[in-house]
């Protein structure tokens, strides 16, 4: 379903935008465009005051896996450092997981909720991995969930679409960074 709205506490939700990922290939969107889409919408909704979530990942949720997206050994220092460009404010939540998801083992629910909020916007990297996990748990906690299409990427560009366009309409509405910007809650 296309983007209709957005609630009067909507947060912005940005999955692994950090150093450690953005270098990695993607399609079908550059990295850096999506890192720079994301700083635009961000900037936005600080001005607006309404809620940016921040989100890193600094580990890999336990269990064997037949393959491994890291591709295995050691992570650089500044693997799960944020993007400068995102300019990360005092007043932006911050989660830092251990896993695909932002909600699981994190306290962002409980942020979300203290502040109210009853819709986020999502994007981030990568599209079948954070962000897909990420959009699967804020719906199943009750929030409406809308993805900016045009803010996900993904290390495959099939996989990507096959998010877009298979999955994330059953979990809410999607939209582009200025369908986004256009619907904001005036200030």
């Amino acid at each position: 379903m296309p983007l209709t709205t957005l609630d009067a506490q909507t947060a912005l939700v940005l999955i692994d935008l950090q150093k450690g990922i953005v270098g990695l290939p993607t399609a079908p969107y550059p990295a850096q465009d999506v890192v720079a889409r994301a700083a635009r919408l961000a900037a936005e909704f600080r001005r607006r005051r309404l809620p940016v979530v921040l989100v890193n990942v600094a580990g890999n949720a336990p269990g064997r896996t037949a393959a491994s997206l890291g591709g295995g050994g050691e992570r650089p220092a500044d693997h799960a450092e944020l993007c400068p460009e995102l300019d990360p404010q005092d007043g932006d939540i911050r989660v830092t997981k251990q896993n695909w998801g932002a909600f699981y083992g994190t306290a962002l629910d409980l942020e979300l909720r203290r502040r109210g909020v009853t819709q986020i916007v999502l994007g981030g990297i990568a599209t079948r991995f954070g962000v897909e996990s990420t959009a699967r748990s804020a719906h199943e906690h009750g929030y409406h969930v809308t993805i900016a299409e045009d803010l996900c990427t993904d290390m495959d560009a099939d996989g990507h679409r096959a998010s877009v366009d298979g999955v994330f309409p059953l979990l809410g509405e999607t939209g582009t960074t200025e369908e986004v910007l256009a619907a904001l809650p005036a200030v």
